[in-house]
């Protein structure tokens, strides 16, 4: 297959040898029409599989003279179509002496040997028809072409999208080691800013990235996996991985039972973009993949605990595959990784458990709930929990353990255990911290201790929580005031809190302020009820009055918000005395 062919002139030769200072495409036509005229007729062996060669054979002859017809100067000044015009050369001669081999009776390199390479032929074939249509469609021979008549200097923006399509077509012709050198300068290009990201998903990189996943194992499907972990990270391109759908997710999950430490870090990043929709985690769920992340846990490297933990947190949001964070005993790892991972695990491990003892706060905390709870204290989450708090987490990371302190306190019994273990001195101390978020889960998390605990809402009162709430009503957002009415509900249940909240002039004006059905996102229930718990004091009542809580509470009435007829009532029989 590597001698030259005796039909050929001397001149031919020459221009076989020389193909990368001629015109590649005119060669490679004049060598097809020969071929196909001359060599193919006299071909008496495997007529059926050269039968199959002429139609890939033709197809290649129709690319090549539409190649020349609509590009012609592509083929001198653009490196990847020299790259494959010639590797079409190089092909179409191995063709010719392979045929010439197949033309007498007996066969010179044997039956096996003749029918192997043929097969090789015809697979080559094949894939340069795939690289030309993927040439011809990736525009890049337009852009050429366009430049070739007028060069002009192009945006930055434009560079990138031209560079994007070449790496992107790279990825899809040539040979393995060109693959890979593409694919490190495409990883170079997606990490040095997001909005080269953003350009690249533009331009189609998604679906050939996910295609390579099909490869076998190499470095190169592991730096595929980087770049899909890296778009996972830019917000506008999530979008365009969640419509790959399970095929994506399927191929990630593989990769972190087999792959390297490296790419179990990566699959991981990208898992925790796609685990955002019930269906996907569904579908993980299904999988094995909370068996396969609860592992990495246990004993992946140090990111590729932190960002599995992080999927699993994800996971954990979805009710409805609980279930299998049960039957693999998630508890007790999370527990683990959350009392001796790096800070970011730990955050995400106790945000994991945080949402596997949430509940709806529309229903009754369930019997399942209920022990995955009564489970998590009797594996040394309340002591694992008090370490992380206390452990000099950044305020920012004590939110998820605001958030757990909370759910635990739904269950009553295991509320009077927080209590206990000092978590109403904890729990204050962060109620007026300056972050936003911080402060808002603080302040449900009040709601739910002092919910079920008298104990609680005493030692609440006596630790300042009432005015740092009173002064939460007026906060910027929505949000902060709700928590602040919530938590303030169920304080002035204590007499000892009610005084301390009527001696503030801030306090029941803000509350009322609240009851105005014109501030939407608010659950009105909340303010009614604390108001409630105060509407039987005269001085109390006159400020509500003064401040329109009549108004306001008739058309709560209308809208049958829970206790607002009642605290209307008790407004009305205060204007009669």
């Amino acid at each position: 297959m590597n001698k030259r062919l005796s039909f050929l002139s001397h001149n031919e030769k020459s221009k076989m040898k020389d193909s990368t200072e001629t015109d590649a495409i005119s060669d490679s036509l004049e060598l097809l029409s020969t071929f196909l005229d001359s060599e193919l007729p006299s071909v008496r062996n495997f007529k059926g599989k050269w039968s199959l060669a002429r139609v890939k054979l033709t197809q290649l002859q129709t690319h090549l003279t539409d190649f020349s017809a609509e590009f012609p100067n592509a083929s001198t000044t653009n490196p990847l179509s020299l790259h494959l015009l010639h590797s079409i050369f190089k092909t179409l001669n191995d063709a010719v002496s392979l045929s010439r081999s197949c033309q007498p009776q007996t066969l010179p390199n044997g039956k096996l040997k003749t029918q192997s390479d043929l097969d090789s032929l015809l697979a080559t074939l094949d894939r340069h028809v795939s690289d030309c249509d993927i040439l011809f469609r990736s525009g890049l021979l337009l852009e050429n072409d366009a430049v070739s008549v007028s060069v002009s200097v192009s945006s930055k923006r434009e560079a990138i999208r031209s560079e994007s399509r070449n790496l992107i077509t790279r990825l899809q012709i040539g040979s393995p080691e060109s693959k890979a050198s593409a694919m490190d300068s495409l990883l170079g290009l997606l990490q040095e800013d997001d909005k080269n990201v953003t350009i690249a998903v533009a331009q189609g990189v998604v679906p050939v990235l996910v295609r390579l996943l099909d490869s076998p194992p190499s470095d190169t499907k592991e730096k595929t996996v980087a770049a899909i972990s890296k778009v996972s990270t830019v917000e506008s391109a999530k979008s365009v991985l969640l419509a790959e759908g399970l095929l994506l997710l399927n191929h990630l999950l593989r990769v972190l039972d087999s792959g390297s430490g490296f790419a179990i870090e990566k699959a991981c990043i990208a898992l925790r973009a796609l685990s955002l929709t019930k269906e996907n985690a569904r579908a993980i769920g299904s999988r094995g993949g909370i068996s396969s992340l609860l592992e990495i846990c246990q004993a992946g490297t140090p990111g590729a605990q932190a960002s599995a933990a992080a999927v699993l947190r994800n996971l954990a949001a979805f009710e409805e595959i609980r279930d299998n964070f049960v039957e693999e005993n998630a508890v007790v790892v999370l527990i683990a990784l959350a009392s001796s991972g790096t800070a970011v695990a730990r955050e995400n491990a106790v945000g994991c458990l945080s949402n596997l003892i949430n509940s709806d706060s529309s229903s009754e905390e369930t019997e399942g709930l209920s022990n995955l709870r009564i489970t998590v204290v009797k594996e040394g989450g309340v002591e694992c929990l008090k370490n992380y708090w206390d452990s000099g987490t950044q305020i920012q990371s004590l939110e998820v353990a605001v958030v757990m302190l909370r759910h635990l306190a739904e269950s009553g019994p295991i509320g009077e255990v927080l209590v206990g273990e000092g978590f109403v001195q904890r729990l204050v101390g962060v109620l007026n911290r300056e972050v936003l978020a911080v402060r808002i889960a603080a302040a449900r998390a009040v709601y739910a201790l002092g919910l079920n605990s008298g104990r609680a809402r005493k030692e609440m009162g006596e630790l300042g929580c009432v005015l740092g709430l009173i002064k939460m009503l007026d906060g910027k957002g929505v949000e902060e005031k709700e928590a602040s009415a919530m938590a303030l509900s169920v304080l002035l249940m204590h007499p000892a809190n009610r005084r301390v909240f009527r001696k503030d002039e801030r306090g029941v004006v803000s509350a009322v302020h609240l009851l105005n059905p014109s501030l939407q996102g608010l659950d009105k229930k909340y303010p009614v009820s604390l108001l409630a718990l105060l509407v039987h004091s005269k001085s109390c009542r006159k400020q509500m009055v003064a401040a329109g809580a009549c108004v306001y509470t008739q058309k709560l009435v209308e809208m049958d918000v829970p206790g607002s007829k009642k605290f209307l009532e008790s407004l009305g029989r205060g204007l009669i005395l």
